[in-house]
């Protein structure tokens, strides 16, 4: 399931964006996402076994997941090598993309937002409200964009249509 037989925070450039994503979030927010106290491992650790969802993506053109915790993985429905290779776009519905383009511009123009709420669908249909979302621009080394990130503990299964 995890590349190199390692787990996702024991890899080194996982840890590495977990840092950029702890430290953004913080910036952001003046909140800490978990305890920043121990190894950047421990750290990276603590974030993927999480209670709550945190996912994130890139800022290619067509931006693709580069981080998904262990209860995204599981509420996407996806192992960690397909998660890092599906574009962000797919985890919305396509009547949904373009409310989603908004939110990620007015994020990328005002730093960060919350209590977000929206529509999601996993890999394989499954459609589920998402609530209380913190969605916010991450920062490398030199404080430049690297990535948006979002997180939230609240979601509902929809079923029928």
């Amino acid at each position: 399931m995890y590349t190199n037989t390692k787990f996702p925070w024991q890899q080194e450039a996982v840890i590495r964006h977990n840092q950029h994503i702890l430290r953004s979030f913080q910036y952001w927010t003046g909140n800490s996402l978990v305890n920043i106290e121990g190894s950047a491992e421990k750290q990276a650790q603590a974030l993927f076994e999480a209670p709550f969802v945190l996912i994130c993506h890139g800022t290619e053109n067509d931006p693709i997941l580069n981080y998904g915790n262990r209860v995204a993985l599981w509420l996407w429905q996806m192992d960690w090598n397909r998660f890092i290779c599906t574009p962000s776009r797919y985890t919305a519905e396509p009547m949904q993309q373009e409310e989603r383009t908004q939110l990620l511009a007015q994020v990328k123009s005002q730093g960060f937002i919350s209590n977000y709420q929206g529509i999601r669908i996993s890999s394989n249909g499954q459609r589920f409200h998402i609530k209380n979302v913190v969605i916010w621009d991450v920062l490398d080394e030199d404080n430049s964009r690297c990535g948006q990130a979002a997180t939230f503990t609240e979601w509902q299964f929809i079923t029928g249509f």
